[in-house]
Formats: structure tokens, sequence, C-alpha cells
């Protein structure tokens, strides 16, 4: 079954749908060099002020932006970012993507199937949704691997082998065929990471490339990864309405800092006008609301309201369940979300 369309010139008027799709290379820039500046300014704040309070708000807020990048990388993908379409992939490559083990193109070869086959069948992130409701006890399982780095461990070992194509496939591969496989795969990932840790060097502290950025990259980073993806579409009201087949979930200051980054809690929106820039969401939202649409869209107040409805299985029923998702294949080669071995 095809999920429904919505003829966009039917939501909002031709001055509004002019206003919300307008790109700003400005924008764009900026909100990348915002991203970077909370990184660097949390390690500068720890290393300001050493101890235990400040590495775990550095942690947590370096986490929440390395999401940020994924986003931004996320709106680069599709054309988004910034007026300027060379600057649009520049950005999002160099400094979103890479730093990140991603890339740019791999993602949106994935991630436009996931918006022409939302909730179907065919949709390769029905397997981020299917699983829920689940029970508090696996939901408690999932963060204490999220948080203590075995999920990111898992998919960044499984990104890496991939890469070095050290699985059956590579098997009679020569070591120059397997120099190549892997700079094609993570070659400049790689390199982006190297600049990184130069940084950092320079600076006179190089631990801090493994400390704030390594360790919120396999911990906060994932766990809240996954609670962005329960969001999204898990246990969504009609899987057929395009409307209720995605979440927004409002987020507060403290929310959009610590879990939500650059409006990526506007998913509603994003699935009904995927070309407008991420920076005008929240515009596109009050125009659907006063247009009349704000009581078909599916919302919640906050991810609190979210997660108790995402861990509303009994206790009593819980167990091992069905497979329905294997992490380590499905990030065979490239990134947490939205990449496969193909790419």
């Amino acid at each position: 079954m095809s999920t429904a369309r919505i003829n966009t010139s039917e939501l909002l008027s031709p001055s509004q749908l002019a206003e919300v799709r307008e790109r700003s290379n400005l924008r764009g820039i900026w909100l990348v060099l915002h991203a970077w500046g909370v990184i660097f300014g949390s390690m500068a704040l720890f290393v300001w002020m050493p101890n235990p309070l400040t590495f775990l708000l550095a942690v947590m807020l370096i986490g929440a932006r390395q999401l940020g990048l994924a986003i931004l990388m996320h709106d680069g993908a599709h054309g988004n970012l910034t007026e300027n379409p060379k600057l649009n992939m520049f950005l999002s490559q160099w400094l979103c993507a890479y730093p990140m083990g991603a890339e740019t193109m791999a993602y949106r070869r994935y991630h436009l199937q996931h918006h022409m086959n939302t909730q179907q069948e065919n949709d390769p992130d029905l397997i981020l949704s299917a699983p829920f409701p689940i029970t508090k006890k696996s939901f408690r399982r999932k963060m204490i691997r999220d948080l203590t780095g075995q999920t990111g461990y898992q998919q960044r070992k499984s990104q890496i082998m991939n890469a070095l194509a050290l699985g059956k496939q590579g098997m009679d591969m020569s070591a120059k065929d397997r120099a190549l496989h892997y700079w094609n795969k993570l070659g400049r990932a790689t390199l982006a990471q190297a600049i990184l840790f130069a940084i950092l060097a320079a600076s006179g502290h190089w631990y801090l490339y493994f400390a704030l950025w390594v360790l919120p990259l396999l911990t906060w980073h994932m766990a809240i990864t996954r609670v962005r993806n329960i969001a999204e579409h898990a246990m969504v009201p009609d899987n057929d309405d395009p409307f209720r087949q995605a979440r927004t979930t409002l987020a507060s200051p403290l929310a959009r800092a610590f879990i939500a980054p650059y409006w990526v809690n506007y998913h509603v929106e994003h699935h009904l006008l995927m070309w407008v820039p991420c920076y005008n969401l929240p515009k596109t939202r009050a125009y659907l609301i006063a247009n009349g649409y704000g009581d078909k869209m599916e919302s919640k107040k906050n991810y609190l309201e979210v997660l108790r409805m995402a861990t509303s299985r009994p206790d009593d029923e819980d167990g091992p369940g069905k497979l329905v998702h294997n992490a380590r294949r499905r990030v065979a080669g490239t990134f947490d979300e939205g990449f496969s071995s193909a790419n």
C-alpha cells in the first residue's frame, strides 16, 4: 500500500509557501558554526573548570550537537541547508557528515525511500518504529546499552569492519583493493577525525578527542537518537494519513538543548513539506495551524509523554520478543541511522 499524498498548495497560500521554502546561506552557515561553537565551548568549559559536573554537562551538550550535525546533514541531503547548492554540499559533507562518519549522498538515497514510503512495508525506517510499544524493562535495557556505549561500539565496529571488507565478500581482496574500499567508505570521514584530533592536540588538549568527542558520540548521542526515532514514528495513529503517520513533539528550551536540536521535533511538518529548511519549520507549523490543520496533525506535548506511550506494554510481557532490527547489519558500513551496505 502506498502512502497518501497531499498537494502542498492546499496546505499553505502561495505567499506562505514562498516564505517557508526560502533558504538562507547565512542561516545555514550560522547553524553549522553554532553546532561546532557549542561543541568546542563545552570542551573549553571543562578545561576551565574540570570537575564531574562540567564533564557530564559537556558530554550531554556535545552529544546533542552531534545529533545536531546529523540533523544539519539531513537538511543538506534535502538541499535545504543553504540557497547555494555547492555551499550546501560543502557544509553538509565536510562540517556535518564526515565528522559523524556519514556521507550526505548515501544518506540521501536511503532517506528519500523513507519519505516516499513512510510507514509502509517498504519503508526502510519501519524497523525503528515496529517494535513499539515495549515494556519499561526493555526500554531500560536499551538505555543502559546506549549510555554505556555498547550500542555505539557495535555500530561503529560494524561500520569499520565493512569499510575494511573484513566479511566473506572481502576474503580474496588484495591489500590495495582493501585500502581503496576503505577510502571509498570511510576515507574522508577518517580524515575529518584526524583533523579534529589535530585541532585539539594543537590546543594542548589531545585527550579531549577521546573524552569529549568519542565518548559523547558513543553514549549520549546514541541515547537521544533512540528517543528521537521513537518520537518521530513509533505508535503513530494512522500509517496511511500524512498528518498522522509522523509525529511532532513539542520541546522546551531544555529539551532543545539536550535532546532535540535544530527543530528536529517538527517531524509532521517536515514530512508534509520536506523541502522546507529546518529553521523554517516552526513558522510552517504556525501557518498550518492558522489554516485549520492543527487538529489533524499528530502532536505530543513533550518527550516524556511519548516515552510513556512507548513503554506502555506490561512488564509481565517482557521477553526477547521477535527480532525486527539487527543494528549491526543495518549500519553495515556508514552511519548509525539511515545507511545500508549497498550505499
